[in-house]
């Protein structure tokens, strides 16, 4: 996970690394109230909310590979939202600084202290969990973390981490892709039903998808068979290691 600590080294500015939940609440003073006299038109704004469809597994078992799946995702995004919101930050910093030099240097700096300071708690990703984060940060950034890395240091160093990320059968180039990905629309499908309940905050897409339709389009059928394959080959693996 050497070459996702590393972008995300590149795009946290920040010490803090808590989130805070949104939760729905009543008006508490009385601006927050529109008084209305008889014969006035009332304009009323709410915010966007979606209705999901209810979902539908082949089987009990399919519910079991669905949660571990979404703690998958639970565990990927906090990284991949922090990416988005240092990456406008560092680049906005960047843009105040006219020394190519001195660019380098600070780039250098913020990548010393964050590998530092959150290396050991990105090694703790698993593969499933590290494909997730590779497709999140294209999904919160609109650009694949390969091409982040590019921009922010070198095509060289993004081919080189690429390289290493493929060692591991990731790939930096992963794009997100929900209408055409199974993996995909299982973690948008995630996101959203997470961020309707508040169980994650909620932070919009930079790619341009309609997750209701193509639910729609899929009849919310939760297909889990890959990961189901997955963990049958782990399982035969873990036999064959237990016999030899």
């Amino acid at each position: 996970m050497r070459q996702v600590v590393i972008l995300l080294s590149l795009v946290y500015m920040s010490t803090s690394f808590g989130q805070k939940k949104e939760v729905d609440s009543l008006p508490i003073t009385i601006d927050e109230y529109v008084f209305v006299k008889p014969g006035d038109s009332l304009e009323v704004k709410f915010d966007e909310f979606s209705l999901l469809p209810k979902h539908k597994f082949k089987s009990r078992e399919d519910v079991r590979y669905y949660l571990w799946f979404r703690r998958k995702v639970f565990r990927a995004y906090p990284y991949a939202r922090m990416a988005s919101e240092r990456l406008d930050t560092l680049n906005s910093r960047l843009l105040r600084i006219k020394s190519k030099r001195k660019r380098k240097r600070y780039v250098k700096q913020i990548q010393k202290y964050i590998e530092n300071e959150f290396t050991d708690q990105l090694k703790k990703l698993t593969t499933t969990e590290g494909r997730i984060l590779i497709k999140l940060i294209h999904r919160q950034t609109g650009r694949t973390a390969f091409h982040n890395i590019r921009e922010l240091r070198s095509g060289w160093r993004a081919f080189w981490y690429n390289t290493t990320a493929n060692i591991f059968k990731l790939s930096l180039k992963d794009e997100y892709d929900p209408e055409k990905n199974n993996e995909d629309y299982l973690i948008e499908d995630v996101l959203q039903r997470a961020f309707t309940d508040g169980s994650l905050p909620r932070q919009s897409s930079r790619l341009q998808f309609n997750f209701l339709e193509i639910a729609q389009e899929r009849k919310s059928i939760v297909d889990v068979e890959e990961y189901k394959k997955m963990f049958a080959k782990m399982r035969k693996k873990n036999k064959q290691k237990k016999r030899s």
